[in-house]
């Protein structure tokens, strides 16, 4: 199997990006973005830190980032599994990009930017939902802002494929085929409902 590890070789076998793909890509968050992105309730946000690099989903009720200014956003820290693998990163090294989806948008924006950690009790407050608040928030400057090329999702048919959830693997079935039946599965997916309720936020 042949690997490429040269740029130019690289370069050389996809050629020029367009106009527009060189010409989307701006620093700030324009008016235009700005609407786009106030109605995402959903981004993956990706890091890289010592260990190594992490994707993780984020979503909320409503947008999932408050824009702060044309070059800041913040997004909230909910409750998760407490892996913390996103806030150790960030930590560790504060590159990020989150990629924001709208259900039946074929479109998808990025963001690439530096991110902090921050646990101030004023940003906090633009967060809290049903008297709780997130433990900490992650702020990010924005360095780069543009859309990506809708042909990955239209590719996929993501929005029009329908449910495609029957017959999956349970995240129980998962955890006690890894652990060669210890663990107990059938428990974890039965309880998952009521406990995914209690800790949404």
């Amino acid at each position: 199997m042949k690997f490429i590890d040269n740029i130019g070789e690289l370069e050389d076998m996809y050629g020029l990006p367009s106009d527009a793909a060189l010409k989307k890509v701006i620093n700030i968050i324009t008016p235009s973005y700005k609407t786009w992105i106030e109605k995402s309730s959903f981004c993956v946000i990706s890091s890289v830190g010592l260990e190594g690099t992490d994707a993780s989903p984020r979503g909320d009720e409503g947008q999932v980032v408050k824009i702060l200014n044309d070059k800041t956003i913040a997004l909230p820290d909910w409750q998760g599994n407490q892996r913390i693998d996103t806030i150790r990163n960030i930590v560790q090294d504060g590159r990020v990009s989150l990629l924001f989806m709208i259900s039946g948008s074929n479109n998808v924006i990025r963001i690439n930017g530096q991110a902090k950690i921050t646990i101030d009790s004023e940003l906090k407050k633009h967060f809290i939902h049903k008297d709780r608040h997130p433990k900490t928030v992650i702020v990010i400057e924005v360095r780069e802002v543009y859309f990506q090329c809708a042909r990955a999702l239209m590719r996929s048919e993501l929005w029009q494929s329908g449910d495609q959830a029957s017959g999956l693997p349970t995240p129980g079935s998962i955890l006690k085929e890894i652990t060669n039946g210890v663990f107990d599965g059938d428990t974890y997916d039965s309880s998952w409902p009521d406990r995914c309720q209690k800790s949404l936020w």
